[in-house]
């Protein structure tokens, strides 16, 4: 089938296939003195095992038939050499490993290091849509799968084509008469290893997506672990587990069945060919067209001309495993990143922290809209505080404000300024944020405080602590602020883990600050000592609070209240108390 029959997806997907060899061999040639090792090495073994059975021949030639005719001498000087050459060709095949998977290893480590790199540079809807252990999978798996590629298949590959090449060249040199047997059968195998690797391919891109899906499954499990034995649903978890693991190994079964059937097939296509060179050579023998030594030259050669074919055929189903996993890594690194800031943008520097939004309209689909027409003002060292029930958009609003998601519509500004015009990194120093979901790193309590601030002294750590109220309990754990976390700070309350993370919101110098539910963690005991803290924390910050608890937002200075994506009232707490709307609904049901 030519280029102009197929049709515009099969062209496309041809396209990729190519780039994407291209991309791994651009891996490879960024360590050319390794490339350059391996194939001087690869070129001489080669060299040393295709000249065995030439020297055999030429043992063979030194046999007359008759007694007392074989020149011993001969035979046993071309014997020597050739196990010589032999034991050559194995002592470089060893080095070839070692080099080789040096060459993969540092390929591996450089992949690894670009998908984390990108994944640093993805947006944050990147990450909502994937599966944390799909992504991990690609990381782990997929690169692992292709290292094991390049280290032994590539290798293969190549030193099979040399080996392929030269025992030909030799063929047609010894007799063109019998290298016609494989113009039957080198057809035959190339035309059916064509064939099944049309059809596995798409089997081994469905094996790969079905293994990170059980990854990000398992990930998903294992998170909520401590919930599903709360609810006992240990069996029902169970079960789901068990179907997804079926289709995984069903795709895996699918996968290797139809690619293992390709290795038997083609060597039986070459053992035909070697018993047709054996039929037609011994007539030819008889014939007077041909010796006994080129006989048997011809056939060793054949068994190196045909046996790489073979060895080919066997990796197939490794080749097409590897093409699949670099096909989900190669897109993961393709993905479209964050766009870039523009030319023009400027620096922001020293903010008053005066956040300003006009009409803003956003969606994560297109079907649906998320914001209809948000527009508020946040004055500089004001607070507002947006609430409304679950769903209606209030996180969605601090998304576009860190420039997470840009919007559809409509204008947000600081200082004046529209931040799509701003750099990301001066944007993002302005903001100071405190999430519901807490996340701390493997490291120390000190580490962890100081992610906040870089450069931060121990002075500050402790001062930090101490207005977040969770001094005393560092100071009580046996190596203090040295203390080492597990990981996501396993071995903490919620509650002690909120109080952290409101300490590394105390130590950078932001203009803006973001709480989103930044309490919900903690008891109302303990919310109502910490308030002084965070009192401490907001003074003379924009503060933008989020809160389902409304008692904690009754001294805002504005309050949004969020219902649908639109904003349905505004005002000081007394002001939409007083109206007897939405928000004292609200409010009364809390209090009621």
């Amino acid at each position: 089938m030519t280029d102009a029959k197929k049709t515009p997806a099969e062209t496309a997907a041809k396209r990729h296939k190519m780039k994407m060899f291209f991309r791994i061999f651009g891996y490879m040639f960024e360590h050319k003195v390794l490339v350059t090792v391996a194939v001087i090495i690869m070129l001489s073994s080669n060299a040393f095992a295709l000249a065995g059975p030439y020297l055999s021949g030429k043992a063979i030639k030194a046999i007359e038939p008759g007694i007392g005719k074989v020149d011993f001498g001969t035979v046993l000087f071309y014997c020597a050499l050739m196990a010589l050459f032999y034991a050559l060709s194995s002592a470089l095949s060893y080095l070839l490993s070692v080099t080789m998977i040096h060459l993969s290893r540092s390929i591996v480590a450089r992949m690894r290091q670009q998908v984390f790199d990108k994944l640093m540079r993805l947006p944050v809807g990147f990450f909502d849509k994937n599966q944390t252990g799909d992504i991990i999978s690609r990381m782990s798996y997929d690169i692992d799968t292709i290292n094991a590629s390049i280290s032994t298949d590539l290798l293969q590959i190549c030193s099979s084509i040399i080996t392929i090449v030269v025992s030909l060249v030799m063929m047609i040199l010894i007799s063109p008469l019998l290298v016609l047997v494989f113009v039957v059968t080198i057809p035959m195998s190339v035309l059916f290893t064509r064939y099944k690797s049309k059809k596995i391919q798409p089997l081994f891109r469905k094996r790969s997506a079905k293994l990170g899906e059980l990854n990000g499954y398992t990930e998903e499990i294992l998170s909520g672990h401590r919930t599903i034995k709360a609810y006992h649903r240990e069996e029902t978890m169970i079960d789901r587990f068990d179907g997804r693991n079926d289709e995984s190994i069903d795709a895996y079964y699918n996968a290797d069945y139809q690619g293992a059937m390709i290795g038997p097939t083609v060597n039986f296509i070459n053992n035909l060919s070697l018993s047709l060179i054996s039929m037609f050579g011994g007539v030819l023998y008889i014939g007077g067209m041909i010796h006994l030594d080129a006989i048997s030259t011809f056939i060793l050669y054949s068994r190196r001309f045909s046996g790489p074919i073979n060895e080919m055929a066997n990796i197939i189903s490794e080749l097409q495993s590897a093409a699949s996993a670099a096909e989900r890594v190669f897109r993961l690194l393709d993905t479209e990143e964050e766009p870039a800031d523009a030319p023009d943008a400027m620096v922001l520097v020293s903010p008053r922290g005066e956040v300003t939004a006009e009409n803003v309209r956003f969606s994560y689909t297109r079907d649906r809209e998320i914001l209809h027409g948000i527009s508020f003002e946040a004055k500089a060292g004001k607070t507002i505080a947006i609430v409304g029930p679950t769903g209606s958009g209030k996180t969605t609003v601090i998304n576009l404000l860190m420039r997470f998601y840009d919007q559809d519509s409509g204008k947000i500004c600081i200082d004046g300024f529209d931040t799509l015009g701003i750099t990301r990194e001066s944007l993002c120093r302005a903001y100071t944020m405190v999430l519901q979901d807490t996340w701390l790193f493997g490291g120390t309590i000190a580490e962890n405080i100081a992610y906040g601030k870089e450069g931060a002294t121990r002075e500050e750590i402790v001062n930090a602590a101490k207005a977040a109220m969770i001094d005393d309990y560092i100071e009580g754990l046996p190596d203090g602020y040295d203390t080492v976390l597990t990981e996501d700070g396993i071995n903490l309350s919620k509650g002690q883990k909120q109080l952290l993370t409101i300490a590394r919101a105390m130590l950078p110098d932001c203009s803006v600050l973001i709480l989103d539910e930044a309490t919900s963690n903690v008891d109302s005991r303990t919310e109502i000592r910490i308030q002084s803290a965070m009192a401490k924390l907001m003074e003379g910050k924009t503060s933008i609070v989020i809160a389902h608890r409304l008692s904690t937002v009754r001294d805002a200075d504005m309050i949004l209240v969020v219902r649908d994506g639109s904003i349905i009232e505004r005002g000081t707490h007394d002001e939409l108390l007083a109206v007897r709307g939405f928000y004292a609904s609200l409010y009364n049901s809390q209090f009621s």
